[in-house]
């Protein structure tokens, strides 16, 4: 997929990532439609890079409607929105759960949805969906979170059967622990030694690469996060185990404390 000429619309382009990756994609040339909830950071970014800003909550499906009716045609499709979701279950209320599902999953969903046949019949297009390495390793206190970035993996990898045939592209970035911006980088948890962070320009580099390559999944974490998440594929318990004896329990609980007040 060209990336440059095409209309690509990001969701959860107000975030430090959500920057990163509008700015990677205006430099390739890409006409952009940014979304997020925060106009006074939304718009100036959408005039820097000659964009356009369609302030909505993901949460409602109305929303939702408006953001397809007010983008019209789209070629590339970028879901990055995402709450955290943080907590123990019994921690999170009934609409703080709500929220969650429908901003990390359902919203995508329905994105994809709507998109994906008009892509289809112009045998062109790519859709790009931010998971995350908590959609293959599992951690006590991300429950919720855990379960939609898994299951956007899962959504996505059927898309990507779906549509192999079509020209539409389908791709899907597992970013570990992000550096400077984004949900980990806010919380101002301390890693324990040897544990590295990548940077949202990383990132961004990864969905430039899954478009313009047609990846399927791309991780953005170095050698040992990502060996330990293939590890947690075909040996949980194991890596649960690793994952207590390396203090990851207690990084999720001061995450779950820090993420309080965005759930």
């Amino acid at each position: 997929m060209q990336i440059q000429g095409s209309t690509v619309l990001l969701t959860g382009a107000t975030g430090g990532i959500g920057q990163a990756i509008a700015r990677a994609l205006g430099a390739r040339g890409a006409s952009l439609i940014l979304t997020g909830r925060r106009a006074e950071v939304l718009e100036p970014l959408a005039a820097q890079l000659r964009g356009r800003a369609i302030t909505v909550d993901l949460a409602s499906a109305p929303e939702v409607d408006r953001l397809l009716s007010e983008a019209g045609r789209v070629d590339i499709l970028i879901a990055n929105a995402a709450l955290p979701g943080s907590g123990m279950l019994d921690a999170l209320t009934e609409e703080q759960i709500d929220r969650a599902l429908d901003v990390n999953l359902r919203a995508p969903i329905m994105l994809t949805r709507a998109l994906s046949p008009d892509m289809a019949a112009r045998r062109s297009g790519h859709l790009v969906y931010i998971s995350s390495l908590a959609g293959k390793v599992a951690t006590p206190g991300g429950s919720i979170y855990n379960a939609t970035k898994f299951g956007l993996r899962g959504f996505a990898s059927a898309m990507r059967a779906e549509l192999r045939s079509s020209g539409v592209g389908v791709s899907t970035i597992f970013p570990g622990f992000i550096s400077d911006a984004g949900m980990f980088a806010d919380t101002g948890v301390a890693l324990p030694p040897g544990v590295r962070t990548r940077t949202p320009e990383q990132v961004a580099d990864a969905v430039l690469s899954a478009i313009e390559r047609n990846r399927g999944e791309i991780d953005v974490a170095p050698l040992p996060l990502r060996a330990g998440a293939t590890l947690a594929g075909f040996a949980p318990e194991l890596s649960h185990a690793i994952t207590r004896r390396f203090g990851g329990e207690e990084i999720a609980r001061q995450m779950a404390a820090a993420h309080h007040d965005k759930r």
